[in-house]
């Protein structure tokens, strides 16, 4: 978060009442969204509202023993984030402030309040290679050089979107810190390293694009039947211990974005310890680097204030799409949303707004379509493109899909990743409902996976998604008359299932080779269980019991597919055992 120096801070209001994080001043000079600096000990807030001589601020940190009289400070700037190289590898709270700074500062990890730190390292000195030489022309957003930020990203330095452009005068390359001048324009504009933008405006872009190609996760049931766009939209509802977190875990780690932004939104303090110890010693799959390069944390758990968990998804989105105007593809983690809805609702209440459904406010919906509306494939105004993909979580109490913030996500959101806790409790992970999810990004997603992987894709998908909603039908009758009532061909039905269910759906996140499977093998998977299915069914009509078929050895062998390193030999090898095993039979 960028530091008010002396010189823009006025000491121009008094404080008139506190309620909780809310705090009221009279006699401020402020515009709505304005960051101020609040009581004796300079706690950072927000201007939230402004009626007559009154101003409302919400205040980012715990406002005990704050008391009527103290004075409030204006900047005169709303609450904006720092964007430059240093931001990679960094752990932030929900208002840009470095955590390991803050506790270098206060020697402890217990922070004191009105603590502050830039958000990028104003002193360190970066590499900077210039791009453009004298008597270039540059436009805002344009790229102008570039910086090695860490071994697996080069941050690419641009004209800031606010600047007017214009003919280079000097571009030099050398060591700089992120607030010396690198290149000059002829018109006495100076461009350096460091940006700052409000976290409430959307950063400007050419043109949003409908997006064609996946974000791959490395997750079966996702890749394989409800997939995400680049630059799409996901929701991840779930009960408690259902796998919200864990999820999105395995899709920072596995998805093929280039940076990733995590959010964590009021989770608790244990699973965000947990994200924090991990991600340091995580290998990225795709360069062999630390994982950390190309991720920026937000820390902002359940015992931090309610103000600033209500900003931080604002923070995390307006870096990610800084990177996305350098051209890069940027997955956004945001765990939970709900706890932002809540941080929402409780500032409402405080505000004596007028409440909407179940407490929260009236506003609810339009804030949430302003957030999940900044993901997107955009053609930026540099020429480049990038996206932004947006995968929140959501925790609704109890696991009731019906409560507000999930209702309002789902009318938002393109893809729906349900959990469910009776999946979870059979130890089925990721216990994702393949009845109740849903992409409505899979078919325009079908040309690259055909492209990219194999012809017949969309329908061995389609043929999948028929047994298993085949299964969910059977199951009913199985539940009044038992299996043995049904006939052989549904009792095979079953057992086909049973297979995509286990060796397909299921995934084992800790295993080294199960926790990432890349398309062409979840394609190979379900192709050999088709490859079951039909030698099956051939034996079935030939006359052969359905329980000497199900009892075949090589049909176990399908569920160890997922853990095998060279899948491509023992899969052709599997298919050729079940086709000889079964064809023995008649």
């Amino acid at each position: 978060m960028s530091q008010a120096t002396d010189t823009d801070v006025r000491e121009d209001g008094i404080i008139e009442s506190v309620s909780g994080p809310v705090v009221s001043a009279r006699d401020l000079d402020a515009r709505m969204n304005d960051v101020v600096y609040v009581g004796s000990e300079g706690l950072m807030g927000e201007v939230i509202e402004i009626e007559g001589n009154i101003t409302t601020i919400q205040v980012y940190e715990e406002t005990s023993g704050v008391s009527p009289g103290e004075p409030v400070e204006g900047t005169g700037s709303p609450l904006s984030v720092d964007l430059g190289p240093g931001m990679l590898d960094a752990i932030y709270d929900g208002v840009q402030r470095p955590l390991d700074v803050l506790e270098e500062k206060m020697g402890s990890p217990y922070l004191d309040r009105g603590v502050d730190a830039p958000g990028i390292d104003l002193d360190k000195t970066w590499e900077f290679t210039p791009e453009v030489s004298a008597g270039d022309e540059v436009a805002p957003g344009d790229i102008v050089g570039t910086v090695p930020e860490t071994p697996s990203i080069d941050h690419k330095v641009m004209v800031p979107p606010d600047y007017e452009g214009g003919e280079v005068v000097s571009a030099e390359s050398g060591s700089f810190d992120v607030e010396e001048t690198v290149v000059e324009l002829d018109n006495g504009e100076e461009i350096s390293m460091r940006q700052e933008w409000p976290v409430r405006s959307q950063r400007p872009a050419d043109e949003k694009q409908t997006p064609t190609e996946p974000l791959v996760s490395g997750q079966r049931i996702l890749d394989g039947l409800f997939p995400i766009a680049k630059g799409g939209t996901a929701a991840i509802p779930g009960p408690f211990g259902s796998g919200k977190t864990v999820t999105q875990h395995q899709l920072a780690k596995w998805a093929d974005a280039d940076i990733v932004v995590y959010v964590g939104c009021g989770e608790r303090g244990n699973e965000m310890t947990e994200v924090i110890e991990d991600f340091p010693e995580l290998e990225d799959p795709t360069t062999g680097n630390a994982l950390m390069d190309r991720t920026c944390l937000i820390a902002n758990t359940s015992n931090m204030p309610v103000a600033a968990r209500e900003s931080c998804v604002y923070t995390g989105i307006t870096i990610a799409e800084y990177f996305r105007d350098m051209g890069y593809d940027v997955a956004l983690m945001a765990d939970s949303t709900s706890r932002w809805a809540e941080a929402m609702r409780e500032i409402s209440s405080r505000l004596e707004e007028m409440p909407g459904e179940e407490g929260y406010p009236a506003y609810l919906s339009a804030r949430l379509s302003e957030f999940y509306e900044r993901a997107g494939y955009f053609e930026n105004i540099n020429d480049t493109e990038g996206s932004v993909s947006v995968i929140g979580a959501v925790s609704p109490p109890g696991g009731d899909f019906s409560e507000p913030v999930t209702q309002n996500t789902l009318r938002i959101v393109k893809t729906f990743w349900a959990l469910d806790a009776d999946l979870a409790e059979r130890r089925h992970f990721p216990s994702i409902n393949w009845n109740e999810s849903y992409s409505l990004y899979r078919d325009q997603l079908d040309d690259w996976f055909v492209e990219n992987v194999r012809e017949d894709w969309p329908e061995v998908r389609q043929w999948a998604i028929d047994v298993l909603d085949e299964e969910a039908e059977l199951q009913e009758i199985v539940q009044l008359v038992g299996k043995d009532a049904l006939p052989e061909d549904q009792q095979l039905t079953l057992e086909v299932a049973r297979y995509l269910r286990e060796a397909w759906l299921q995934q084992n996140a800790f295993h080294d080779v199960d926790t990432y499977c890349e398309p062409e093998k979840t394609y190979r998977i379900v192709n050999a269980i088709q490859t079951f299915n039909d030698e099956a069914f051939d034996a079935l009509e030939a006359g052969v019991p359905v329980d000497e078929i199900t009892d075949i050895d090589a049909a176990p062998r399908l569920n160890r597919i997922g853990v095998q390193e060279d899948y491509g030999a023992y899969v052709d090898d599997l298919e050729e055992d079940l086709a000889a095993e079964l064809q023995e039979k008649y």
